[in-house]
């Protein structure tokens, strides 16, 4: 195996040390990038490890402008965006959004300035996932952000992967708040995935009886 992809297996796991002993003795590893494009910052900062993170950017590794989204560094993303408008409407090398990385890391400032400069706040990730910055939010259990993006006209009943919609995955998740966000602007009930479940099917399979109940009560 080669070193670098020991250090995205050691990210992966969150081996602090064993990313430590790798950079100390190979320090170029530290801008390093898989097969899909994505850096070593940027797994770190998909799979919530800090620490290493921090290490990354201390041993050198620079910061992209989609990182710069998912890591809610909005005086970095300014000076991208400020030099050329037009990457506000940007993807990252794995295909999503920057602006949808900035909502799904629950960054809304960084959300809000990228929409200001012309982010398309319903645009899907190229990569065949069909994530949008809503899905992304939902998922997350980013109630604010969620509560913003609706409030903007991003659509409640969005499909994408498996035939899921945002209330689909709030339900499957236990995200009662998202679901009560997105019961008020409109979002289908009956909705079903591609396997036909529904909201309360999904919310009751993972133990969120809250959730299951407060769609019975609504009819779903």
């Amino acid at each position: 195996m080669s070193d670098t992809a020991t250090l995205f297996d050691a990210i992966r796991s969150g081996d602090l040390s064993q990313v430590r002993s790798l950079l100390d003795r190979n320090p170029s590893l530290a801008s390093s990038k898989n097969e899909s494009g994505a850096s070593a910052v940027l797994l770190s900062i998909y799979t919530g490890r800090d620490e290493i993170r921090e290490l990354l950017l201390a041993r050198g590794a620079p910061l992209e402008l989609h990182e710069a989204a998912a890591a809610g560094n909005l005086h970095l993303v300014k000076q991208f965006v400020g030099k050329n408008p037009a990457l506000a409407r940007s993807f990252s090398p794995d295909g999503f959004p920057i602006f949808a990385l900035a909502c799904f890391f629950g960054h809304l400032d960084t959300a809000r300035y990228l929409a200001e400069q012309g982010a398309d706040i319903c645009a899907a990730a190229t990569n065949g996932t069909g994530y949008n910055a809503l899905t992304g939010a939902v998922a997350a259990g980013r109630a604010s952000i969620v509560e913003w993006l609706l409030a903007s006209g991003v659509e409640a009943n969005y499909r994408y992967g498996a035939g899921y919609t945002p209330l689909l995955t709030a339900a499957a998740n236990g995200h009662l708040e998202i679901v009560r966000l997105l019961v008020a602007h409109q979002a289908d009930l009956h909705a079903t995935t591609n396997d036909n479940k529904g909201a309360i099917a999904l919310a009751s399979e993972r133990n969120h009886s809250h959730v299951a109940e407060f769609l019975r009560e609504l009819g779903a």
